[in-house]
């Protein structure tokens, strides 16, 4: 992560696979928060081997548009948390974020994220369970958000119990890092699943660097979920694959962020 004269203080990435018919919503919101942020802020979103024409969207209206907004791309799919890696590698901001494609997060979330950064902490996470965070759903997914909660909860107590992790959502898909710590933890992380949330948050526990959770509105529109049980044994699986790999602390790098090729 090189910073030059005119570059961007905020890095947001977005990790994306097969994102479908919704790409076009998030492109219209995105680009209305760049021009409306300015130069302060870069987007890159990262094509996860995408098979769908989600790549030849982005590149071709990225094209036409702001030059704050890249496209990366590669091949084959390799999974969020090696698309976020990548991302965070190619980020000039002095401070970096990812959040989930289908904007489930406002930007008013990214932004306060960024703030709680920018006033001095290594790490901001998003915490659904936060007792000032919100939750907009239609009444039919109520069912789904509650069934959603308890096993989110129930993953959360399983990680903690497994890892030196102290936050109660890990999996919230909207973080941020600022450089120091991107350069110290990036080189670390090999996940390259659903584990990588995890794993982030373990390397910033064994490297002293702190964690501040933030309150969010989460915004629910289907109840399409990619976390059922057999995720789920997945997860815990790569939780104990997690242990073992951090059960010694990592030897302290220098601050050169790197990536393995793809």
């Amino acid at each position: 992560m090189q910073r030059g004269r005119g570059d961007p203080r905020f890095s947001l990435v977005f990790p994306t696979y097969n994102a479908g018919a919704g790409l076009e919503r998030t492109w219209t919101e995105v680009s209305a928060f760049v021009t409306r942020m300015g130069p302060d802020w870069e987007v890159i979103f990262v094509c996860d081997g995408c098979t769908d024409g989600s790549q030849e969207f982005l590149e071709k209206h990225a094209q036409e548009a702001h030059d704050r907004i890249r496209v990366l791309s590669y091949s084959p799919n390799r999974g969020k948390g090696y698309a976020v890696r990548y991302g965070m590698a190619a980020a000039r901001g002095r401070w970096c974020l990812f959040t989930d494609v289908d904007l489930a997060y406002p930007f008013e979330d990214v932004v306060r994220l960024a703030e709680v950064l920018e006033n001095g902490a290594d790490v901001a996470i998003a915490s659904r369970v936060h007792p000032e965070s919100r939750l907009l759903l239609p009444s039919s997914l109520l069912g789904y958000a509650y069934r959603r909660h308890l096993q989110s909860l129930a993953f959360s107590m399983v990680a903690r119990w497994l890892l030196p992790m102290t936050q109660r959502d890990t999996q919230a898909g909207l973080k941020g890092l600022s450089a120091r710590a991107v350069r110290r933890v990036l080189p670390h992380l090999r996940c390259d699943g659903f584990g990588f949330d995890c794993e982030l948050l373990t390397g910033c526990a064994r490297f002293g660097l702190s964690v501040q959770e933030v309150p969010v509105c989460v915004r629910y529109d289907d109840a399409k979920s990619t976390t059922g049980l057999l995720t789920l044994g997945s997860m815990v699986r790569e939780l104990l694959r997690i242990r073992r790999t951090w059960r010694q602390a990592p030897e302290i790098v220098s601050e050169t962020t790197c990536l393995e090729a793809a």
